[in-house]
Order: structure tokens, then C-alpha cells, then sequence
């Protein structure tokens, strides 16, 4: 059991008895519910300025050394969408994950200050944002590595769901500015530093995690057929040279889209940047190719290599797991918070099945396959959706020897039920 005081775990009976209820005796939404990876689908479609979201989990997680902890969580999740004029507009995303389970040693509550900032647009074809935004780039599920900002901006983990990591991390503080025309649009990012070193406070802004270091960003998007429209990216920050990259997708015959998502420059490998090793900059790629194929039953199937040239390859990660555990660690650390893979190759296998056996009952799931070790971490959600209430049990487990990409986490199986209630 984690520790905790009988104050602070007697919230779970009463919040899952208050979303049950308002569950109870209603009938199932619309289809517009039905369950995507990318966003809480069983959210009020009509536009609100205020929403707030509250989710429960409760749930286990067998450890490898023999124990078992119990883990609740209560989440609030607030969106705030105000338009003051037709030109001006602000927006606000805010987390507050209570007893988190991947939150620091004793730590009560952790709150994710996702986005905070104004967004105007005097003309139809510009736009000016300014603030903490959470900009995402990239059109692969599992690996974006045109992401520039995903860098150290997870604060705490409710769900392994590669989307719900997207949309529930910190932004960078930026200025963002977009022009606009037929068939395209530019651009551009910058966000400065603000801080040198990150934040455990659990009600911190944490500028330090987003904004440690200047980081600028050039997107070009410019149609050049009726199914091909390719985005192009310069990327830079200090320590690393200017890093190119492209996003594309296309049609492949009626029911199927391939995409690739790529980017490269010279740089250190990875090892050398977490252990702040003196090293050669090298041109080094980053890749994701996949493709998604959808039945007319309302499965969706998605295949994914996932590449890494800065990454570990088969002899120095094994050397990696046979050496000092003390770097071994720090690199695993490193990897993880920059959201990269541990192991020059990778694989991502998706699947989603809307309506399996009812209406409204979704089942979701991914396995990510180390191709140099051979570890794996398959997750599966089931979740059915009522009107304003949706209910889920979530499992997952890590496979693999105990030094090995997804073997190494202390955790093996876990499983947990989550309630979200979307007033």
C-alpha cells in the first residue's frame, strides 16, 4: 500500500459512488461519443466556455520484487475556451492530478498547467499566440520526433495512451505566429528560457521543465495535390545544430493511410547528452513510418516502425545494461523525459474497435516492441460511454529480463478502473 492518511484515501468510495450514480438509469450518448486514442470522447459536444472534467481510477500494480500497491488517483481537469471579440480569444488547460502514483515520494497532489494564452487574429489569414502553449506537432501515433517541445514536459502519468501523454503535459511559454493562404500556411515558434532547472513543487509552474533553454521552430505546409500535403520544419536550440523535418500522409487505396514522419541534423547521441559525455556531433535521423487501415466494422489498425539514429544500438545498449547501473539509470531517465526511445529500433501496434458486441462499448489497445532487446509493453482499455459519464478498466504489463527497455520498470502488470465524469 502506498502511504497514505485515512483523510486523504477516503475520497475514492465517495467519488466513484457519485459518478455511478450519475450514470445510473441514463441512456447511452449519440454516436459523436464514440471513443478515439486522442481525446475524452465522452465530453458534452455543445461549445462551453467552462468545462471541467473529473476523473477517478483506482487499481493495482504488481511489483517485480513481490508486492503488490494499491494506487487511486482523483483528477480535475479544467478547460477554459473565452472569446472576447471576434479577434480575441484566451485559452486555459489545467490538471490537478490528486495522489498520483507516478508522482515524487509522498507528493499529495501535482497540478499540470497544460496551456495559459492569448491567441488573436486581426486578419482572417494571421494569427498571433502568446503564452503556454501546448504545441504538438507530428503525424505518427506512438513516435513524433518533429515534436520539438515534448522535451520534459510530462509531470505525472495517468495513462500510457501515447495521446493522453500529448495532451496532458506542460507547454512551453512561447510566441507563435501563423500566416494563412490557399492551399498553405507558415509557422513560426519561439520559446525562450526562463528557468535553468525543473520543479518537484506539486503546485509549480515549473518553467524551468519547458523553458530551460531558447528553442525556435519554422513549420511550412503547402498542398501540392488533392491528397498530398506535406509539412516541412526547421527546428533549433542551443547545443545542436539546426534539425530538419517533414510530415506527410497520404491515401493507399480506399481504406488505408500511410505516413511518415521524419527529422535529422547533427548532433551527440544520447548517451552522451545524459551523462554530459564530450562527443562527436554527427548526422543522426529520427523516423516513424506506419500506416492505419480502417474495416467497415469500426476497427482501425495501425503498424509503425519507429527509428532513432541517436539512440542505443544492440551491442552499446547491451553494454549499457552490463555496465554501471548508476549510468544505465541515467540514461533510461534521460530518454524518458525527452519522450525518445531507449534503442535504435522500434515498433507501435495499434488497434481500436468501436460498438465490439454493443453499442458504445469501445476496446482500445497498443503494444510497443523493442526490436533490439525483444521487451514489450502491451495496454488495453475497455470503456463504455454513457451520456456524461464514461466507465473504463484499464491493463497493461512489462515484458522482459530485468535490464531490458521495458523489463527495467519496477512495475509488471497493472490493471485500473477509471470513471470520468464530464460536467
Amino acid at each position: 500500500m502506498r502511504n497514505a492518511v485515512a483523510m486523504r484515501s477516503a475520497w475514492l468510495p465517495a467519488a466513484f459512488l457519485w459518478m455511478t450514480a450519475a450514470a445510473a438509469g441514463v441512456e447511452p450518448g449519440d454516436d459523436s461519443a464514440a471513443l478515439t486514442l486522442a481525446a475524452p470522447v465522452g465530453a458534452p459536444a455543445e461549445f462551453r466556455p467552462v468545462s471541467l472534467t473529473a476523473e477517478a481510477a483506482a487499481g493495482q500494480s504488481e511489483q517485480r520484487a513481490g508486492s503488490t500497491i494499491d494506487e487511486q488517483r482523483l483528477s480535475l481537469d479544467l478547460h477554459y475556451d473565452q472569446r472576447w471579440s471576434a479577434a480575441l480569444r484566451t485559452i486555459v488547460d489545467d490538471r490537478l492530478d490528486l495522489d498520483p502514483a507516478s508522482a515524487p515520494p509522498d507528493a499529495q497532489a501535482i497540478n499540470v498547467l497544460k496551456q495559459a494564452y492569448v491567441s488573436g487574429q486581426w486578419r482572417p489569414d494571421w494569427v498571433l499566440d502568446a503564452g503556454r502553449i501546448n504545441a504538438r506537432q507530428g503525424v505518427a501515433y506512438g513516435y513524433n520526433p518533429t515534436d520539438l517541445f515534448r522535451a520534459d514536459a510530462i509531470r505525472t502519468v495517468d495513462s500510457l495512451d501515447p495521446n493522453s501523454l500529448r495532451d496532458n503535459r506542460l507547454g512551453s511559454v512561447m510566441i507563435r505566429g501563423e500566416s494563412l493562404w490557399d492551399g498553405g500556411a507558415i509557422t513560426a515558434s519561439y520559446s525562450p528560457r526562463l528557468a535553468g532547472t525543473a520543479s518537484t513543487a506539486p503546485f509549480a509552474a515549473d518553467w524551468g521543465a519547458t523553458n530551460s533553454q531558447n528553442r525556435w521552430q519554422v513549420a511550412l505546409t503547402e498542398r501540392l495535390g488533392a491528397q498530398l500535403s506535406p509539412q516541412w520544419l526547421l527546428s533549433g536550440a542551443p547545443g545542436t545544430d539546426p534539425q530538419v523535418g517533414v510530415n506527410l500522409t497520404t491515401a493507399v487505396g480506399g481504406a488505408a493511410v500511410a505516413y511518415l514522419e521524419a527529422s535529422g541534423g547533427r548532433s551527440k547521441g544520447a548517451w552522451a547528452q545524459a551523462l554530459d559525455l564530450p562527443g562527436p556531433q554527427a548526422l543522426r535521423g529520427r523516423a516513424a513510418i506506419g500506416v492505419t487501415y480502417d474495416t467497415i466494422d469500426r476497427l482501425s489498425l495501425t503498424l509503425e516502425y519507429e527509428y532513432d539514429g541517436a539512440a542505443l544500438g544492440r551491442g552499446a545498449w547491451n553494454a549499457a545494461r552490463r555496465g554501471d547501473p548508476r549510468s544505465y539509470g541515467i540514461y533510461r531517465e534521460f530518454v524518458a523525459a525527452q519522450q525518445d526511445p531507449a534503442t535504435l529500433h522500434g515498433a507501435f501496434v495499434y488497434a481500436a474497435w468501436h460498438d465490439v458486441a454493443v453499442r458504445h462499448l469501445d476496446l482500445s489497445g497498443f503494444v510497443r516492441i523493442d526490436l533490439v532487446d525483444h521487451s514489450r509493453l502491451p495496454w488495453l482499455e475497455m470503456r463504455y460511454h454513457f451520456t456524461r459519464v464514461d466507465a473504463a478498466l484499464r491493463w497493461q504489463n512489462d515484458l522482459g529480463g530485468v535490464t531490458t527497455d521495458y523489463g527495467a520498470a519496477a512495475s509488471g502488470r497493472t490493471w485500473q478502473l477509471v470513471l470520468d465524469y464530464y460536467l
